[in-house]
């Protein structure tokens, strides 16, 4: 529904579009159109951009996304010099647990259906290093267009803090906006305040929302190499849906302090060193859910007190999500905490369910890791679906004290659950399971495994590494 007429104002930040000249990052690997199932219509070309990819092994890779109203069939052709292997092409789409394959057309093409939207990996010949990302995007509910209103221009006296006075929507059309006299590239969103970044547009600067509430930034516009993607501190009730954000140089959204925060239909690439997908710190009441996130960090970190944050973790609620970590882990907990204080802070009541993981590289795929006197307690994940990692465990749960980054170790893991987590990959590259507690008075107790899979047989002891000061570690079948 558009609500443009319930807004004061529409706001233009002070911003130079680039079209001609605008350093948008076009790719010709791929080739891709739509058309609508079961009927006659022309088939509709869709953008094809670039994108990079894994920070050990940077390579380029490619992305296409529409809005899907209605069923469709994607047409995509394979320009790359080395599409055919031995005069034939393969093509894979993942996760596998959409079930959805591909038909051939010709020697390069093939075609898929969609019936729902869907955010997929199309891989040609098992490369996963220059394969399409394929984003079918629900459809908007809410347009803006920019037209009829007054437009304002206002610059704060820092010139690396931009506000609007008395206006709660800043809109960016189709086009490449740049932060002009704004060195930092950065935007700084008020409270009340709607961001909207229409089909077609792309934002290179990073979106600020600190010490404010009531924020909401929707659309289906891009933000492009920014500093970071979209940064929430000390604020309440924001709102992010929709957007796709390409390599930042570090994360893609980062939380701090902040409380109930909403994540959903998000879209990231990453290939740099800290260049997490979603990193919160003392943040709670949070919603994750339906986002793709390929990163060369963590896809997802929660963490306690870090930097300027304090007063603990509680209350998030993710799912729907395809992870895929090229380096680290699919998901990260604990790590950072007061240690200052005599009792530290807690991280608590987690739920991560009904998601994919694609690829990780490290320790664990699923991490808690206990460190600067945190409690990490009520965590849950359910009906996790991984497909490939690297001499990586499927789960792994520590109580640490890491010289690199931590003052003292954690105190406590209490009261995790694992359920319904199923692999199916390359046995050989998977690592056995682990639960290490620190010491008699800072260890793990009461963690439950139901139905863990590898490759459709249930995970036995052998594939589990209980260390000392780890307790009720209980794993059972369906």
């Amino acid at each position: 529904m558009n609500k443009i007429t319930q807004f004061l104002a529409i706001v233009l930040l002070s911003l130079v579009a680039v079209t001609a000249k605008a350093n948008i990052d076009k790719s010709s690997d791929y080739t891709v159109s739509i058309q609508s199932t079961g009927t006659a219509s022309s088939w509709t070309s869709v953008p094809v951009f670039g994108c990079d990819v894994n920070l050990r092994n940077r390579q380029r890779a490619s992305f296409a996304e529409f809005d899907l109203t209605e069923p469709v069939r994607v047409r995509i052709t394979n320009n790359r010099s080395d599409a055919l292997q031995n005069g034939k092409m393969r093509a894979v789409v993942r996760p596998a647990s959409k079930g959805i394959t591909c038909k051939t057309v010709d020697d390069r093409t093939v075609e898929l259906s969609l019936t729902r939207p869907e955010y997929l990996s199309v891989e040609f010949n098992g490369d996963s290093l220059h394969n399409l990302h394929l984003f079918a995007n629900p459809p908007l509910t809410e347009t803006h267009t920019g037209e009829g209103e007054k437009t304002i221009n206002w610059k704060g006296e820092n010139a690396q803090d931009v506000f609007v006075k008395d206006a709660n929507l800043i809109y960016f059309g189709p086009g490449v906006h740049q932060p002009k006299d704004l060195p930092s590239g950065d935007i700084h969103i008020p409270s009340n305040c709607t961001v909207y970044l229409a089909p077609g547009a792309i934002v290179k600067a990073r979106l600020i929302v600190d010490h404010a509430h009531n924020v909401r930034i929707i659309g289906r516009g891009m933000l492009d190499h920014p500093l970071r993607g979209i940064e929430i501190t000390f604020s309440r009730n924001v709102l992010v849906d929709g957007l796709t954000i390409v390599n930042p140089d570090h994360y893609t959204v980062f939380g701090g302090q902040s409380d109930s925060i909403t994540l959903r239909n998000l879209k990231s690439f990453s290939c740099k060193s800290w260049t997490d997908g979603i990193d919160l710190m003392c943040c709670s009441n949070v919603s994750i859910k339906n986002v793709f996130l390929r990163t060369s960090d963590d896809c997802i970190a929660l963490y306690n007190h870090r930097w300027w944050y304090w007063g603990g973790a509680r209350n998030f609620d993710i799912s729907d999500a395809t992870l895929w970590a090229d380096v680290a882990h699919s998901v990260n907990i604990g790590t950072h905490g007061d240690d200052r204080s005599q009792t530290g802070e807690t991280l608590e009541n987690v739920r991560i369910y009904n998601c994919d993981i694609l690829h990780a590289r490290t320790d664990a795929a699923l991490k808690l890791a206990s460190g600067d006197k945190n409690t990490l307690r009520d965590i849950h994940f359910d009906n996790i679906r991984m497909e490939d990692v690297d001499n990586t465990a499927l789960i792994g749960l520590q109580v640490i004290f890491s010289e690199k980054y931590n003052r003292a170790p954690g105190n406590r893991i209490e009261d995790i659950t694992f359920s319904n987590i199923s692999y199916n990959g390359n046995a050989d590259r998977l690592s056995p399971c682990y639960f290490k507690g620190f010491d008699a008075e800072h260890g793990i107790s009461n963690v439950t495994l139901t139905n863990i899979r590898v490759n459709g047989k249930p995970m036995n002891k052998k594939n589990m590494t209980v260390g000392l000061f780890a307790e009720d570690i209980t794993l059972k079948s369906k």
